[in-house]
């Protein structure tokens, strides 16, 4: 049992260690999170039905792709990426830039030196130890084999670098997960006037008004209208079921609950006066549109879409202008017959365009709305944590350099003594040549 235990241990450190085998799980990741990236996430199932075909649909939604991000096929890729980090940081990160004690050739070294001095052997390795410790290298004596060796050490710590940039890039990813596991976002427009309540958390937000500011510049290239300002005056009720008046700007969110709310958008609904022979249709001449939003006329095949709102149109020419400033408005509207297009017509405010039928329409007034996105990520804090930790390990491990010295003192006559120096770094031996070179040099003529 404890030998078959041992070999599916080894059997599992070869897999989670191996380069390949970590590469491979990035792919898998990778490619999951462009499906999420593709796929529109947490929508209706029927709207997946109608977006795809049939096969491709029903496997959308057998296999969760439709909320990916939260899928267990999502959440243990990301689990075995930890997994094969913290395997290979244990199993050959750290054993490579901790190395134990342990004699070596020196002369077989890429950085060595060979020097005699004068002096008995105990009393040269004592000198060169305090020589060295007064440099600021860590000392430390070990025998193998009858043969006293020492061992000097400078930013050994350093050597914990990686580990600790493979530290941060755990927190980050525990930051991450847990926003996936917990947190959510999403996107709400808001007429003027009007309520809306989160799903996720059951908030009341309320638009009482909006405003927004543009700045005429001219340029060389002509004239272009500079947003000044979004601002969004609400009245919001969360879990404590007070409300409470908020203003809303761009780039400062307001929280409700630990969800932050942002000014995204805004744009412009419009009513229409939908009428048929002279008798207003109440139902339709009552609601809002937004930009993209579209209603059918009864009795008929025809589906009119408020595609977008025009703030000026230029007198002369008919045609909407750049200035976002509303200053003779417009609606363009498009006009199909049983799915065949009939075309797009701009129409201003006020007047009336025949729809066919005995239908006529007139836009009648447009509300301005605020558009809001909102997010709760309860792994903001330990993302932030990480990536100050992952930037600590990645400064440790490019601007310190941890080098290690192995002295070995042996006789070779009475009161003479030869010393046998090499050096090892973790990152080469090009970068510390120079400096050996000069310890070496102080050493000689320090003992000569």
């Amino acid at each position: 049992m404890t030998l078959a235990f041992r070999n599916l241990y080894a059997e599992f450190v070869r897999t989670f260690g191996n380069v390949l085998f970590a590469v491979s799980l990035f792919v898998v990741w990778g490619l999951l999170t462009l499906i999420g990236v593709v796929v529109e996430q947490g929508e209706d199932p029927t709207l997946y039905l109608q977006s795809y075909a049939a096969p491709i649909a029903r496997a959308i939604l057998r296999l969760d792709f439709d909320n990916i991000y939260h899928s267990p096929w999502y959440v243990g890729i990301v689990a075995l990426i930890l997994l094969s980090l913290a395997v290979c940081t244990f199993k050959r990160v750290i054993p490579a830039r901790l190395p134990p004690l342990r004699p070596v050739s020196v002369d077989k070294m890429p950085l060595h030196a060979v020097f005699d001095v004068e002096g008995d052997a105990d009393d040269v390795r004592r000198r060169l130890s305090e020589l060295l410790a007064a440099r600021g290298w860590q000392m430390r004596e070990r025998l193998f084999g009858g043969i006293e060796w020492t061992f000097a050490d400078k930013h050994n710590w350093a050597r914990r670098g990686v580990l600790v940039a493979h530290a941060g890039f755990v927190i980050i990813a525990a930051g991450t997960t847990l926003y996936w596991a917990r947190g959510f976002s999403g996107d709400v427009p808001l007429l003027t006037g009007h309520t809306a309540q989160i799903a996720q958390t059951h908030a009341l937000i309320r638009l009482d008004d909006f405003a927004y500011k543009i700045a005429p510049i001219m340029t060389k290239s002509g004239m272009v209208y500079q947003p000044i300002d979004y601002v969004s005056h609400v009245t919001v009720t969360g879990n404590d079921g007070i409300p409470k008046h908020l203003t809303v700007r761009v780039n400062h969110p307001i929280d409700i609950d630990g969800t932050l709310y942002y000014q995204a958008s805004y744009g412009f609904g419009m009513q229409f006066l939908v009428s048929r022979l002279g008798t207003p249709n109440a139902t339709l001449s009552n609601r809002t549109l937004l930009e993209g939003d579209s209603f059918d006329l009864p009795g008929t095949r025809r589906t009119l879409v408020y595609e977008r709102f025009a703030p000026t149109v230029d007198k002369q020419s008919g045609m909407p202008t750049a200035d976002p400033r509303v200053n003779d408005p417009a609606v363009l509207l498009g006009a199909s017959d049983g799915g065949t297009s009939l075309g797009d017509a701009l129409v201003p405010l006020g007047a009336s365009v025949d729809a066919g039928g005995g239908w006529r329409v007139v836009p009648k007034r447009y509300v301005l709305y605020s558009g809001f996105q909102y997010r709760y990520d309860p792994g903001v804090p330990l993302v932030g944590i990480g990536a100050f930790v992952l930037l600590a390990g990645l400064i440790i491990s490019f601007y310190f350099l941890p080098a290690r010295l192995y002295v070995r003192v042996d006789p070779i006559a009475p009161g003479r003594s030869r010393v046998g120096a090499a050096a090892t770094t973790v990152k080469g031996y090009d970068v510390f040549e120079g400096e050996f070179g000069r310890l070496m040099v102080f050493l000689r003529e320090e003992k000569a």
